[in-house]
């Protein structure tokens, strides 16, 4: 069955950026000439998606904003001359069928997921987490629909993490299926330390088979009183086969302080009209310091 749908949550409140985000969603923060969320809805574009479900929360207005018509600022910019910027923002509103789910209680990633259930309906879908970026010649998420397309399975992406870092993620253990491919035997949630021996954290992208929906009503709340997604995985995991697969490309935490600097250095650097300048400053104020 093809993938057509993305699942995109962004109804968290971004505490760990506060006080940028206290008036501006965290997915609205951004890298160089774009906010985050831009980069994602592009990847799931350039994999072949038809479709984002949004899951919001109140104050979150901005995001569906920007991927709409605006058709003052529109005006103003063909009145000015400035038609490459008002491509640019046509671009924007144009890139995808974009829809809205309200994710009404703050109960975890996996209450969010549950919430678009009616928009999904019965098919498989992707999961892409709204600040986690992958910088890749490949879109992350075209990589994992093409051994979707071989498996017909539920996916999660993993990477490789030091051990005194395990504690902060879901890690998978598995054996290998092939190359950069793992058949998922246990899951756990941000372990604590001996738990496991594994050091392969999931990351924000999942391909997800649609009876997580019903596993998902099934979970009570987890680590930090929410209902955990890893929790729920680990259930469809025993009911039938699941893959981690090792992407290829960057990953950046955007929703950190430091993983939001090194993205904007990232793709700053491979900025098309800025990059190079912007290579030679960073050298510039390396060495100044």
């Amino acid at each position: 069955m093809k993938i057509r749908k993305a699942v995109i949550p962004v109804a968290g409140l971004g505490t760990r950026f506060l006080p940028a985000t206290k008036s501006i969603p965290k997915e609205m923060l951004t890298i160089v000439d774009r906010p985050t969320i831009q980069y994602i809805v592009e990847e799931v574009v350039a994999s072949g998606i038809e479709q984002v479900i949004l899951v919001t929360s109140s104050g979150k207005s901005a995001i569906e904003n920007h991927f709409d018509y605006d058709f003052e600022l529109d005006t103003v910019l063909q009145m000015k001359k400035k038609e490459i910027m008002a491509e640019e923002l046509n671009h924007i509103s144009n890139l995808i069928d974009i829809v809205s789910v309200r994710q009404k209680k703050p109960l975890g990633l996996g209450h969010a997921i549950w919430s678009t259930r009616n928009v999904v309906g019965n098919e498989p879908f992707v999961v892409v987490l709204g600040d986690d970026l992958v910088l890749s010649k490949e879109p992350c998420c075209r990589q994992m629909i093409s051994l979707f397309e071989e498996v017909q399975e539920s996916i999660v992406a993993i990477q490789r993490v030091p051990m005194d870092q395990t504690k902060n993620y879901g890690i998978v253990e598995g054996q290998p299926y092939k190359e950069r491919t793992y058949k998922v035997e246990k899951m756990f949630e941000k372990p604590a330390p001996g738990v496991t021996e594994s050091n392969m954290a999931i990351i924000g992208r999942y391909i997800l088979q649609p009876e997580i929906f019903s596993l998902l009503e099934e979970t009570e709340p987890g680590y930090g009183g929410e209902i955990q997604l890893t929790d729920a995985l680990l259930k469809l995991s025993r009911k039938r086969a699941m893959y981690a697969y090792e992407f290829e490309g960057m990953r950046f935490d955007a929703g950190d302080k430091l993983g939001y600097l090194k993205a904007i250095i990232a793709f700053g650097t491979r900025h098309p009209e800025l990059g190079e300048e912007f290579k030679q400053y960073i050298k510039q104020v390396s060495a100044d310091f």
